[in-house]
């Protein structure tokens, strides 16, 4: 009974040890290969998976997550011979496993040196003012060609991200210099043009000031016009009432013109600038007489108008 007893505890470890090596469990975001002989037959993937002990093993285990594969520095000579530095970083998820592990040797060694050397074909294809300010579309060119490369290992390219392009010091020297005279440039242009407005509004403002004054002296010219011709009318009506005065018999209106012309003269001569001493009487009586001629008009006119109302 012992031997059978033993026989029997064997055959129960075997059993147990059978079972666990036919069960494989397979983490979240991991894939593993299945080989049988040395063929793959199929992809494991994450959870609980039954398998043939012994006939089947585990062949690789791949990570299905997205990873980051970064691209050391390098030397890039531009369109234009000029020496720059570039970096970057490359992003990319495993899409079929069977073809990441049998499709290429060393997937993340065969993305990097795919990347680098379509780094330097790109940008080398660039001069170096694209290349410091085309950097959204140096990404773009290089994920397209990377992906379209992998894509036969199963293997999906999500970004392509230069990090750091660095000139020459030489270069970047001469690209400050650059820069201070374009400044300088923009400076000059815009005082130029501050100037050429301050001038413009100068003009405009002058030119409004011109207008006004001749607005104004038009105004002045239309008013005395307007007095003289009033001036004129009253003079006319005053001529026309002594014209009146006389016709009728009135000898006062004659004395009236005397006195006026009388009076006229003496201005004339009072106001002369070489007429210093005035010799008196001037016929003073003649004078007294006039007045009181234009007194008596005077005094006619407005009976006359007192006798209308």
């Amino acid at each position: 009974m012992e031997p059978l007893s033993g026989l029997v505890g064997v055959v129960l470890v075997l059993s147990i040890l059978l079972v666990m090596l036919s069960v494989r469990v397979v983490p979240q975001g991991r894939e593993y290969t299945l080989e049988r002989w040395g063929r793959y037959i199929r992809t494991l993937e994450p959870g609980f998976n039954v398998i043939i002990p012994i006939f089947d093993r585990v062949g690789t285990k791949i990570n299905m997550m997205e990873q980051v594969l970064d691209v050391p520095s390098q030397e890039v000579i531009t369109k234009d011979n000029a020496m720059v530095r570039v970096d970057g970083v490359v992003f990319f998820q495993v899409l079929d496993a069977a073809k990441a592990v049998y499709e290429v040797s060393n997937l993340t060694n065969a993305i990097y040196n795919l990347t680098t050397t379509n780094i330097r074909t790109v940008m080398g294809s660039m001069d170096m003012d694209e290349l410091l300010s085309k950097r959204d579309e140096i990404n773009v060119r290089l994920l397209n060609v990377v992906d379209e490369a992998t894509s036969p290992w199963g293997v999906k390219v999500t970004r392509i991200e230069i990090k750091d392009i660095t000139p020459p010091q030489d270069l970047v020297e001469s690209m400050g210099r650059q820069m201070k005279a374009e400044r300088n440039k923009r400076a000059a242009i815009l005082e130029a043009e501050g100037f050429r407005q301050a001038e413009i509004l100068r003009a405009e403002g002058e030119k409004q000031a011109a207008i006004l004054a001749a607005e104004g002296k038009r105004a002045a010219a239309f008013l005395e016009a307007e007095g003289r011709e009033r001036q004129a009318e009253a003079e006319a009506r005053a001529t026309k009432m002594v014209s009146d005065a006389i016709s009728g018999g009135n000898i006062q209106a004659i004395n009236y013109f005397v006195a006026q012309s009388y009076v006229g003269a003496l201005g004339k001569i009072a106001s002369a600038e070489n007429q210093k001493v005035v010799f008196l009487p001037l016929d003073a009586s003649g004078v007294l007489g006039a007045l009181g001629g234009v007194m008596e008009l005077t005094r006619a006119a407005r009976g006359e108008q007192e006798g209308k109302a």
